[in-house]
């Protein structure tokens, strides 16, 4: 069943009807997708608002990343900061439109994203930048816009006063997204290590542009614990052999079609009973299906000696395959129990170490966890077990997986509209659309695209990472 609320608010005469009669009804903004394959310029004619200053250690980066994105710079700065920003204008024919630092006036009336560059913040007294700089321009962010703060991890600060600094930004960023998701805008952090500047073009390209759609209110650390790769702006996944778990249906028919649209050959895998649904995927993509119970003992092995005949290595895998045994506690069953831990947990552990002989030189992991697994859920002790122990797999072994150039990520998806949702009663599906920044309920497609990045080249330096696709849920948050 679609949102009702997001259709009525798609319609100028009902929307202003709603408003005109003052009833109590959140309007969704419809969000702004991406439509095809990722784009070289996917900021092309954008206005971009950014604060940075002189001493800034991403200013070059920033500069150039932009610039080379197709974005209209917009420059808050003092003008020994402008340099980089001159020469990328001067090589893309984009000369960035240039405010001193304290004029509010010369902007944009509508920024498609504002962008704060916090990384040379020193105590919590230079936060005022960050006021100043918000302040007199949030208000005109444009519909489906972005709001970015790029800082350092509080790990890295040199002392107290510092960490204080970096780690405010979480704060503030969150509270952000809460007042501009009724816009449909979003917004977003990036730590950045230091000596980890170099990954964070993709990153940016990627958080600024429609394919984030749905992420909002979250803090993203860039590191360098995996090798820099060379990074592909347009079909990122070309030439990689792509596996997907659960593909024949909802998520993960999403993650196979846009992993396909972006160059990978997929290897569509469910269980053998789904052999309809999965190779009717697999043909639509192009790739192949592959019928194994992951619970199986055997699966990995299969699955091993499939990859090794047909395209000797694997450059993906996405663990999708999952399932719900909702009950309260009290009345839920140990099969149900066993169950639910062995297809969610048990299943992607031994796979991944079965598979790990068979994986390529910088491989990439993406596993499916669930916001379920960070704030938990009525009837979902099993559930949301089974989800926060793919956390915590994924944080112990990015690090052993990293010294192989290997990156390893989960996504915690919030509320997506697929069959399984649509089958919750009513009150409750209208109540979770609602309890998120943007109003409404994210697509599998979102699920799709934000694991597209974590699987390229240019998520080298992202990893042991959760990333949430919630919206901005405000469970768990």
């Amino acid at each position: 069943m679609s949102d009702l609320l997001l259709q009525i608010s798609t319609n100028k005469r009902a929307r202003k009807l709603v408003t005109t009669l003052g009833l109590p009804l959140p309007m969704p903004e419809k969000l702004a997708r991406g439509d095809g394959p990722w784009e070289e310029r996917p900021l092309a004619d954008r206005a971009v608002v950014v604060w940075t200053a002189a001493d800034s250690p991403i200013g070059e980066v920033l500069a150039s990343t932009l610039t080379e994105a197709g974005a209209e710079p917009w420059l808050v700065a003092d003008a020994a900061a402008l340099g980089p920003w001159k020469v990328a204008g001067e090589a893309w024919g984009r000369p960035p439109h240039v405010a001193d630092a304290d004029t509010v006036a010369v902007a944009p009336a509508r920024p498609w994203a504002l962008v704060f560059d916090a990384t040379t913040l020193k105590t919590p007294a230079d936060l005022r930048h960050v006021y100043d700089f918000f302040h007199p321009r949030i208000k005109s962010l444009s519909k489906s816009g972005r709001l970015l703060v790029i800082g350092r991890t509080p790990e890295s600060a040199s002392d107290d006063a510092q960490a204080a600094a970096f780690r405010a930004l979480e704060g503030f960023v969150k509270s952000a997204g809460r007042e501009i998701g009724r816009v449909g805008a979003t917004a977003n952090l990036l730590l950045v290590d230091p000596g980890a500047e170099d990954r964070l073009p993709p990153v940016v390209r990627f958080m600024l542009s429609v394919r984030s759609t749905y992420v909002s209110g979250q803090p993203l650390r860039v590191t360098k614990k995996c090798r820099a790769t060379q990074v592909r702006a347009v079909r990122p996944l070309e030439g990689k052999v792509a596996l997907v778990t659960g593909a024949a249906r909802g998520i993960g028919s999403s993650i196979a079609e846009t992993f396909a649209r972006e160059g990978a050959q997929v290897i569509v895998l469910d269980r053998p009973d789904d052999d309809a649904p999965g190779s009717e995927v697999a043909r639509k993509v192009g790739g192949v299906f592959l019928g194994v119970d992951v619970t199986d003992p055997g699966a990995a092995d299969t699955i091993a000696a499939f990859v090794k005949e047909k395209y000797g290595k694997l450059d993906v895998i996405v663990h999708n395959a999952g399932i719900t045994r909702d009950r309260t506690l009290a009345k839920l069953s140990p099969e149900w129990w066993d169950l639910t831990l062995e297809v969610n947990t048990n299943a992607v552990l031994r796979l991944t170490e079965g598979l790990e002989p068979v994986l390529g030189k910088d491989a990439r992991l993406v596993c499916l966890s669930s916001i379920a697994g960070i704030a938990g859920n009525v009837g979902q002790t099993n559930y949301s077990a089974s989800k926060a122990a793919i956390i915590g797999f994924v944080q112990s072994a990015a690090p052993r997986l990293a010294r192989k150039g290997i990156a390893i990520n989960a996504i915690a998806p919030g509320f997506i509209e697929t069959r399984l949702t649509d089958a919750i009663p009513v009150a409750t599906r209208e109540v979770a659309r609602r309890l998120c920044n943007l109003g409404q309920g994210g697509l599998p497609v979102d699920i799709a695209e934000v694991a597209t990045f974590l699987a390229s080249p240019g998520a080298h330096g992202i990893s042991g990472q959760v990333l949430r696709v919630c919206g901005g849920s405000f469970v768990g948050a």
